[in-house]
């Protein structure tokens, strides 16, 4: 082997051994982020804790399932505690989902708050109930919000208005002469 074949192959060697080490730091980093996010959500420092985990998934972080566990598990139990109710219940589904994949990862206390939280979450969510689809919207007015108009003195009410005062359109049909014309659609 020529002396430059053996330089070529130890650069690689190297660039290989300095990719891996970078890569193994980064892995520590994203890692060490979780910690010290846990710790600040321990600490009820939430909000401290949210732009950790705001950061790392911001920054895409390669993260194994149970590490992508923890993440999701602290993610959204600080969303949680912070009254951020949508991102809590998006975050705390994938921690559950995670926790199938990666058995063992969130601790036996950590699934009981879980459980409790998403409960709570989905007591307050119209499209968890039966029905949602049946969903009813009504609009009432509070008391004293609606006005009577007071008619003009000598004013005749539409009811003791005899028919031939009325005009076409507001005559009652049983009241119509025959021979009138019934307003409305042509009819042939």
């Amino acid at each position: 082997m020529s002396a430059r074949a053996r330089v070529a192959r130890c650069r690689s060697r190297v660039r290989a051994a300095l990719l891996g080490g970078l890569l193994a730091a980064s892995c520590a980093t994203y890692v060490d982020t979780i910690e010290r996010g846990q710790r600040y959500y321990e600490d009820n420092q939430y909000e401290r804790a949210l732009a950790l985990w705001r950061d790392l998934d911001r920054r895409g972080a390669e993260l194994t399932p149970p590490d992508r566990a923890r993440f999701a598990y602290f993610r959204g139990m600080t969303d949680y505690r912070l009254g951020y109710r949508e991102e809590a219940r998006h975050w705390l589904a994938v921690a559950r989902a995670q926790q199938l994949t990666a058995r063992g990862a969130l601790e036996p206390a950590w699934l009981e708050r879980l459980d409790g939280a998403l409960a709570d979450l989905d007591r307050d969510d119209p499209r968890s109930s039966a029905g949602a689809n049946d969903t009813v919207q009504t609009i009432e007015a509070p008391p004293g919000a609606v006005q009577t108009i007071e008619a003009p003195p000598g004013a005749v009410p539409p009811e003791a208005m005899p028919p031939e005062a009325m005009p076409p359109e507001a005559m009652p049909p049983e009241a119509m002469p025959p021979d009138a014309a019934v307003p409305g659609p042509e009819r042939r």
